[in-house]
């Protein structure tokens, strides 16, 4: 292409380039070596929901009563539809959505990589965006094809999907790279909105999970060494854990709650386990509107609504 040597020959006269791509085989992947050593890379995706409140409210106002109630409605509407900017200011959302989803699947997904079985390429991009905040495995996305596809052929598109920064997969946490590299993972989309094209119900603890492992990934632009996986325990699961260079930072759960009884006692159980497990003392259970601080079992668990921990962290 030779947009390289331009870039290059910018950046040696002191100049600030920015350099965007739909796909993650842009950047860092597919760089020439003229760049090499010269850049940074970001991931750059839709609003996150602090950016979203700023275009629509004084962060002043956050902390009044009715602005909580304001946070609260923006909130619904953000995991509903997202953050792309157009669809955030546009009353036409759906339309710009349907629009958005048709152009990454054909442009990002099917024409960059050149996908040769069309039929297979769709259900793996629609099944996809309908079980985002599942945990998945290549032999259920094979079983739910209910046709003959080679195993290579299947992770050799998954691979592909996830190079078009649309799709994230979280791995098991393990000390053994073998777990952690293997199947299954958990799967989660760049934007909730996208869903909304698929989705057959309104799954609030779905899109807030969702929300939360976006926020966690933008996190790791400003902290390379911040690694996100899950955790797998007897009889539980933890959502998140949040690992930082060698040290397990914190461990999340997320929960469509606005009480306590509404939490339940497995969700906090699991978070104990893996504390004691773990040796991590900083574990938080995410909640769509209860805020509280308990003692349990020798550890204390900080509850916080979504959106501060969205707008505050």
């Amino acid at each position: 292409m030779g947009w390289q040597v331009l870039v290059r020959s910018l950046h040696d006269r002191d100049y600030k380039v920015f350099v965007t791509g739909s796909s993650s085989k842009l950047l860092p992947k597919e760089i020439s070596t003229e760049l090499r050593g010269r850049t940074f890379t970001y991931i750059l995706l839709p609003f996150s929901f602090r950016e979203f409140v700023k275009s629509k409210m004084e962060r002043k106002d956050i902390y009044t009563f009715e602005g909580r109630g304001r946070i609260l409605r923006f909130l619904r509407e953000y995991l509903e539809f997202g953050g792309y900017p157009e669809v955030v200011f546009e009353e036409r959302k759906e339309k710009f959505l349907r629009e958005y989803f048709d152009e990454i699947f054909y442009k990002d997904f099917v024409e960059r990589h050149r996908i040769k079985s069309f039929e297979f390429g769709r259900f793996l991009f629609e099944f996809i965006f309908q079980n985002f905040s599942k945990e998945m495995s290549i032999k259920k996305i094979k079983l739910s094809f209910g046709k003959n596809i080679s195993e290579r052929t299947l992770y050799t598109y998954v691979d592909k999907l996830e190079d078009t920064l649309t799709v994230f997969f979280v791995r098991r946490f393990s000390e053994s790279i073998y777990v952690r590299e293997s199947w299954p993972r958990k799967v989660f989309i760049c934007d909730t909105g996208l869903s909304k094209i698929l989705r057959f119900s309104p799954d609030i603890g779905k899109l807030m999970e969702n929300t939360v492992s976006l926020d966690l990934v933008r996190r790791t632009n400003t902290n390379p060494l911040l690694e996100i996986f899950y955790l797998k325990i007897r009889n539980g699961e933890v959502d998140f854990v949040v690992k930082e260079g060698l040290r397990i930072k914190q461990l999340i759960q997320v929960v469509y709650a606005s009480g306590r009884d509404e939490i339940e006692k497995r969700e906090i159980k699991a978070l104990i386990k893996a504390s004691d497990l773990l040796k991590c003392r900083d574990l938080v259970v995410i909640t769509w509107d209860y805020e509280d601080k308990a003692r349990i079992e020798n550890c204390e668990i900080i509850f916080k609504p979504l959106w501060k921990w969205l707008i505050l962290h």
